[in-house]
């Protein structure tokens, strides 16, 4: 899931160094590997401090991909000279703490459940659906807004249950569902569940709709099912790069990094965009002037123009929902 953000954001630089720079800086993209490890993400955090003391000029960090390690990183980022933008880390809470350096370019948790909700229950027509989550503050979270959400439009919630980050078999998980009388099921997690998860229930004859989370919107969710992910819905954070239309952009990524974009790749262009973009209204490269400048501004990007409340998040995000069909993800709402 990094390298396709990362491929994104080296894209979006080598655009802006190949223009000038950014206000006559060239860009330089190190990428900082935080393993979906809050340990080894604050150890990267440390890697960042010690560059800003021997006095590179850090001006942003594009990250992290998964809300744990965003979490766990925000406390020391906030005290630091730069911003934060994340390109897909969606847990609501990080955006009520007060951070003034923190901004996303993907909805939060609490809008996508909403849109799932609504299309479970309006496009999908569920009246009961199973909620399963992995064991992340992502997870869970995103879960317990969904149940909400579905209970608010008088859909019932059959089953709930967690299962582990990783976890790759569901016996006990897929019993539970064919005996709830659930006729939806819904996956707040990873691309490292959804696939094994999709696999075990097709296969024991369970064909009720299924929805996964924005966390499984990968590739890997698609090759990992053992041929069974025909027919999955899954939200996302962001246009497939096929469903842009954009021939240039898609052979711009090809050239600078050798492979096709995949799922997230658009967030971290956009989020580069992001920070370009506020760095010429602020006509700095200093973190505060950037933030207070996007702040109190709109900014074009690929996608559209973003603007973004005082927390940091976008007064207009949005959710795609796509469905696997002949092995690709196609964009249905």
């Amino acid at each position: 899931g990094g390298q396709t953000v990362l491929g994104g954001v080296r894209l979006a630089a080598e655009e802006i160094n190949r223009n000038g720079g950014l206000l006559g800086y060239k860009l330089v993209v190190r990428p900082l590997d935080d393993e979906s490890d809050s340990d080894v993400a604050l150890a990267q955090v440390d890697a960042i401090q010690e560059a800003i003391s021997n006095g590179d000029k850090v001006i942003a960090v594009i990250g992290h991909l998964n809300s744990g390690q965003t979490a766990a990183a925000m406390d020391r980022y906030q005290k630091m000279p730069l911003l934060v933008i994340t390109p897909t880390a969606s847990e609501q809470s990080l955006t009520s703490l007060g951070y003034k350096n923190f901004f996303r370019v993907n909805a939060s948790d609490n809008v996508q459940a909403k849109v799932d909700a609504d299309f479970l229950a309006s496009d999908l027509s569920a009246k009961n659906v199973a909620v399963l989550h992995n064991d992340t503050e992502y997870g869970r979270g995103l879960a317990r807004s969904l149940a909400t959400e579905l209970q608010s439009r008088n859909v019932a919630v059959a089953l709930e249950a967690e299962v582990k980050e990783g976890q790759n078999r569901f016996p006990d998980e897929v019993a539970k569902i064919k005996t709830s009388g659930a006729d939806a099921i819904f996956y707040a997690g990873y691309e490292i569940e959804t696939p094994y998860l999709r696999a075990e229930l097709v296969e024991a004859g369970v064909t009720v709709p299924m929805l996964a989370s924005d966390g499984a919107f990968l590739a890997a969710t698609i090759d990992e099912a053992n041929g069974k992910a025909e027919g999955l819905y899954v939200s996302a954070f962001a246009p497939s790069p096929r469903a842009l239309n954009n021939a240039k952009w898609f052979e711009a990524y090809q050239a600078v990094e050798y492979r096709n974009p995949d799922t997230y790749s658009v967030n971290g262009y956009v989020a580069m965009q992001v920070l370009e973009e506020g760095a010429k209204k602020a006509n700095s490269i200093d973190s505060s002037a950037i933030a207070d400048a996007l702040h109190g501004s709109s900014v074009s990007t690929l996608l559209n123009n973003f603007s973004y409340n005082d927390n940091g998040d976008l007064t207009d995000p949005q959710i795609w929902i796509y469905q696997v069909k002949d092995g690709e993800f196609v964009q249905v709402k």
